[in-house]
């Protein structure tokens, strides 16, 4: 099943879906999974969970990919 986003991407999600796009994005092993970009832990802790659970990506064994929905988003944006 796949959700979609009720408001407009922020300039900072709309980064992060193109980083997670580019294969630049990492889920920390620890507690609660951080995302990290680029070998950085992001500053926002909660993007990556408010785009997994909009459906724009997914976890894909510690590498999130970006899904269908979320390139649509992109091109969109």
């Amino acid at each position: 099943m796949t959700t979609t986003t009720c408001h407009p991407l922020s300039h900072r999600e709309r980064a992060i879906l193109r980083a997670v796009a580019a294969g630049r994005c990492r889920l920390s092993p620890e507690i609660g999974a951080p995302l990290l970009v680029d070998g950085v832990y992001c500053s926002d802790q909660l993007v990556g969970l408010r785009l997994a659970t909009a459906g724009l990506i997914r976890d894909g064994r510690r590498t999130p990919t970006i899904t269908e929905t979320g390139r649509a988003a992109l091109a969109a944006a």
